[in-house]
């Protein structure tokens, strides 16, 4: 109970940079809550093995079928097997460009987490200067000080300056942590959907000579 008396204290003396700062750190749990909640949700792939099957299934398409909607798996695998009639060359088109689409929307957001990674240890250095610059100017011209008042300009300055580290931090690890998984989803996608174009070339091959 203490401790949080004491963040809430804190928090007062730091002046009216910790409302803009209260603000950024909100946004940013919002986008970590959703962006885990997207990973852990859509972002699970299971590889197809040699014979190409996923999770024990016989049947991949089957396997895709089970997945969500909104699945990155189920949304690059599905429109490409509606298509597997179709060229090579225009399938593996079609699967970039859906990995692509894919990537931007499970990116989405974090552009929000980098740009609090550079504001929020701003806002905390302009609460450095508002907070020292009052401390200061409690100093009379006659040599006079409150040292209250000198002492809780300083505090002002150094709670600032530590929400916005805080802050910065926090943002700077998720913003790796989901920019990680982006490229590590993607590289499984592909590597799922070569997994399957290569079924798709071979059984074209062996229909290209009984014609």
């Amino acid at each position: 109970m203490q401790d949080w008396l004491g963040i809430v204290q804190a928090a007062r003396i730091g002046g009216w940079v910790v409302y803009p700062l209260t603000l950024l750190a909100v946004i940013a749990l919002v986008v970590v809550l959703d962006r885990a909640w997207v990973f852990w949700r859509f972002a699970a792939v299971a590889q197809p093995d040699a014979d190409g099957k996923v999770s024990g299934e016989t049947d991949l398409a089957a396997a895709i079928g089970r997945l969500p909607p909104q699945h990155a798996l189920r949304r690059l695998l599905e429109p490409l097997m509606r298509n597997a009639t179709k060229p090579a060359w225009w399938i593996e088109a079609r699967a970039n460009a859906l990995a692509l689409e894919i990537q931007r929307e499970m990116s989405r957001g974090l552009w929000v987490l980098e740009t609090i990674v550079t504001a929020a240890p701003l806002l905390g250095l302009l609460g450095t200067i508002v907070g020292m610059m009052h401390a200061f100017r409690l100093i009379g011209n006659n040599g006079l000080v409150n040292p209250g008042g000198v002492t809780g300009g300083v505090a002002q300055a150094l709670v600032a300056t530590a929400i916005g580290l805080v802050i910065a931090l926090v943002s700077l690890f998720a913003f790796n942590y989901f920019s990680r998984r982006t490229e590590r989803l993607v590289e499984e996608l592909e590597t799922a959907a070569n997994a399957w174009l290569s079924d798709v070339r071979l059984a074209q091959e062996r229909e290209a000579p009984a014609r």
